[in-house]
């Protein structure tokens, strides 16, 4: 759905973005992320067409982006902008209408949003007389009530507490299988396990990793495995087919993590140990995002 092309983005002397290309899949949710600096509010301010790009350009399904396609975008930024004397459902009707919405359209979208999120009786409270989390709420109505086909979400659950966290993490997916294109940028790297189907990783204004959650992952494993054993398991010798990375114990389990020597297999390491000890688990450790996240910024820096 959206091409991003070779943008460049300067401000006074310090370069923002330099030479990023990222693609994202329609119908996908896709993790844009990276360390604070890194350029990602700049490229989606340049999506949204707060500000443009010095070279390279934007193509929303094979078109260059242009002034119509704003109102095929819901834009939920980080730093949140209702009106803070304004009541909520007056609000949410002023903003639906200036996306396109019949006066009909827009009362009956408002009304089927805040009975889902559960905020109805919040039709004629003021922004300032609510709290952080109840404030997101109505923002993220403001976001979704014209049905965008792009959504671009900024630190979207900044905010909220557990409970409505998940609430708004199964909107968004819901949004998602309805066909809505989702860009989501976020620290929270357990959020993108869970959500993005593909993410790109910016670090100092360049893309440093693009790619498919799942691909990723796997082309970060190292041969690394848990077990969990009973028994006495001697200290390996120079024989076995691994390389021990830690050993321990907790009410009477043992503990084994161990990276398996390039020449041998998981059934080499099995023949090993089961003469040794009784093993109970074998597992494969796979880098989490998080991980994968610090190691690949940390190599760039």
């Amino acid at each position: 759905m959206i091409s991003i092309r070779n943008i460049v983005k300067q401000y006074a002397g310090q370069r923002a973005l330099d030479d990023v290309s990222i693609e994202v899949a329609g119908g996908t949710v896709f993790g844009l992320l990276g360390p604070n600096g890194a350029g990602k509010t700049s490229l989606i301010r340049i999506i949204n067409q707060i500000t443009a790009p010095d070279s390279g350009e934007v193509l929303i399904n094979g078109e260059r982006l242009h002034s119509h396609h704003i109102g095929k975008i819901g834009y939920l930024p980080e730093e949140r902008g209702l009106y803070k004397k304004m009541e909520i459902g007056e609000q949410i009707l002023y903003l639906a209408r200036l996306k396109g919405l019949s006066a009909d359209e827009a009362r009956k979208r408002a009304r089927y949003w805040f009975e889902r999120l559960e905020i109805q009786a919040w039709w004629n409270k003021r922004i300032e007389d609510l709290s952080k989390g109840m404030q997101q709420k109505a923002q993220f109505v403001a976001t979704v009530i014209h049905q965008p086909e792009l959504l671009i979400l900024d630190e979207p659950f900044s905010g909220f507490d557990p409970v409505n966290a998940e609430l708004i993490k199964n909107e968004i997916l819901e949004l998602n299988r309805q066909g809505t294109t989702i860009i989501f940028s976020t620290h929270r790297m357990e959020s993108v396990e869970e959500l993005c189907d593909s993410i790109a990783l910016l670090n100092k204004s360049h893309k440093i990793l693009e790619g498919k959650v799942k691909d990723i992952r796997n082309r970060y494993r190292d041969n690394t495995f848990a077990v969990d054993f009973t028994g006495n398991l001697p200290t390996p010798d120079s024989d076995a087919p691994f390389n021990t990375v830690a050993n321990a114990e907790n009410d009477g389990i043992g503990k084994l993590t161990l990276k398996i020597k390039p020449e041998f297999t998981t059934n080499d390491v099995l023949g090993y140990l089961l003469p040794k000890v009784s093993i109970m688990r074998m597992e494969e450790v796979v880098p989490t995002m998080n991980e994968i996240f610090i190691q690949t910024v940390s190599k760039s820096n």
